[in-house]
């Protein structure tokens, strides 16, 4: 049988199943709008994917329809995960609605307490790429493999953005589906397999130049660099879901339309389950009840493929014009140790290493509970966090890490490379050096920023994903001024980009942080709350 047919087969089967996958069972009629009465007023608590805001105008209409409001709370795919599996979600939350359940229903202790879903929308994982490009490759008119794209990224033809699979379902979904392809055994992936398209993956991701932890960011960046007002080249190519793909295309955002590529090998695709928890009460699955027939009626259908472009959940409703038929669906991995070992080798094997400086602020306003807890932040990065979202913060094999802390001045750095074989040996050693740091003096901010410059000199976005961490409590007093690191970087220019993603702590001068990040392309995140550990963690996707 061949691989094509065994993956056709696979799909039949999986749209056949998610077709009928609805909290009523699969055999009830669809549900119309007059058969739905509304309910009393309810408010369904719904710890959701950032990607579902675009639903809010919808939502807003079911809510006058079944008496069901929806109080939507965003996180991301992981620590979703982790907050049902440790039973945080319970009595807090009433249903959790994500791009996909594969990865939650393989924690047994996620798995049970998940209840009834509905499955409300989809959309596949695809590549939108330039026009020019799918011209210059052939990928235009030409059905395309993931072999194809493969061979384009390891000949330097083809560069391209993904999101981190550790913290976004795009790219693991990605991942996946160029993992099982290049396998061809047609089955879900195990570690002999991804031990086995090791090397093809690795020259696959050859091509990435872009990271980041957010679909939406990511998206973002992408567009930035199409219009040049990023440092860096434009990308060839954007992995996303479809649906952001089309819209990217209606809006014309890009200075070029982007040719959507399907590999005719398999992708995987998200099916938006809308999901009761066990612990939830009578009311809220009577509302989650409601709600989910509602969405699934074909007038709503028809209006959330209209407005957010994603597929619909039942037969007898056009997909978006743009979107094709007869899409090959790859089988998930099954089990958590395939799904592990899978982004355990991504990171540590495969993708380009990150190179990062830290320049951390040690001047005497850090002294106390602030070094304190900004050496726990970075503790965690080494090895001792174990849960869900901690294990895939840590250091990397092959990363290669530069402590800087500064406080009048820049102070002495100190070199880390992770072993890809024997990884710990490194990361003990940067936890000895975080816990070395003293605060004392003044906030050297700039001269300390074009120091860690210096540091990164010589290399590329080509060998290493590159970026600079600066964590401050106060405001620049000493040496050089941000109109004065705003020339700095202009003068670099954009042949190889380095972004900066600053963290706000204390009284950190919150406007010049984000003028630092836009200015390089990176990302401010806020932990004046006090909250560095989640901050260092969360920036990890984008490094």
């Amino acid at each position: 049988m061949s691989r094509l047919r065994r993956f056709g087969i696979v799909a039949l089967a999986i749209v056949l199943a998610l077709a009928g996958c609805t909290s009523g069972g699969g055999d009830n009629p669809q549900p119309t709008p007059s058969r739905i009465q509304p309910g009393p007023p309810t408010t369904l608590r719904v710890l959701a994917g950032s990607e579902l805001a675009d639903m809010q105008p919808i939502l807003d209409e079911a809510a006058k329809a079944t008496g069901v409001t929806v109080q939507l709370t965003y996180t991301g795919s992981l620590d979703g995960a982790q907050t049902v599996a440790n039973g945080q979600a319970d009595g807090k939350y009433d249903a959790v609605w994500f791009s996909s359940l594969r990865y939650m229903e393989t924690i047994p202790e996620a798995k049970q307490r998940l209840a009834g879903s509905a499955r409300i929308m989809g959309s596949p994982v695809v590549i939108g790429v330039r026009e020019s490009v799918a011209k210059r490759l052939g990928w235009d008119h030409n059905p395309v493999t993931w072999s194809d794209i493969q061979a384009a990224a390891r000949n330097g033809q083809f560069t391209f953005a993904m999101t981190d699979p550790s913290v976004s379902n795009t790219g693991f979904s990605a991942l996946v589906a160029v993992a099982s392809a290049l396998d061809g055994s047609g089955r879900a992936l195990d570690s002999a397999a991804i031990d086995r398209v090791s090397p093809a993956l690795k020259d696959f991701f050859a091509g990435q130049r872009l990271t980041a932890g957010s679909s939406d960011w990511l998206t973002d960046a992408f567009l930035r660099r199409d219009k040049g007002t990023d440092p860096g080249p434009p990308l060839d190519g954007l992995i996303n879901y479809e649906s952001s793909l089309l819209e990217i295309n209606r809006a014309h955002k890009t200075s070029e339309p982007l040719v959507l590529v399907y590999p005719r090998d398999g992708v995987v695709s998200a099916d938006y389950p809308l999901t009761l928890l066990a612990a939830a009460n009578d009311t809220a699955r009577a509302a989650q009840q409601r709600l989910a027939d509602y969405l699934r009626t074909p007038d709503v259908q028809k209006s959330i493929v209209d407005k957010t472009a994603r597929r619909p959940a039942i037969p007898g409703v056009p997909s978006p014009p743009e979107a094709p038929s007869g899409l090959v669906e790859i089988p998930f991995p099954d089990t958590r140790i395939a799904i592990d070992a899978l982004l355990n080798t991504f990171f540590d094997r495969i993708r380009r290493p990150a190179r990062t400086v830290y320049v951390l602020d040690v001047s005497g306003s850090m002294a106390g509970p602030r070094l304190a807890s900004l050496q726990q932040a970075l503790t965690d990065l080494t090895g001792v966090n174990t849960s869900l979202s901690g294990q895939y913060c840590r250091f990397r094999g092959r990363e290669e890490v530069e402590l800087l802390p500064f406080s009048s001045t820049p102070g002495q750095p100190k070199s880390f490379t992770v072993d890809e074989q024997n990884p710990q040996p490194a990361r003990d050693a940067i936890r000895g050096a975080v816990q070395g740091l003293r605060a004392a003096g003044d906030t050297a901010v700039y001269d300390s920023l074009v120091k860690s410059y210096d540091l990164l000199a010589g290399a590329t976005d080509q060998d290493h994903f590159l970026s600079i961490v600066l964590m401050t409590d106060g405001e620049n007093n000493r040496g050089r001024t941000l109109a004065d690191f705003q020339a700095f970087v202009a003068a670099r220019g954009a042949s190889s980009p380095v972004r900066v993603f600053p963290i706000i702590f204390g009284e950190a001068a919150a406007q010049e942080m984000q003028t630092i990040a836009t200015v390089t392309g990176g990302q401010v995140w806020d932990a004046r709350n006090g909250d560095l550990a989640t901050a260092f963690c969360q920036i990890r996707g984008y490094q």
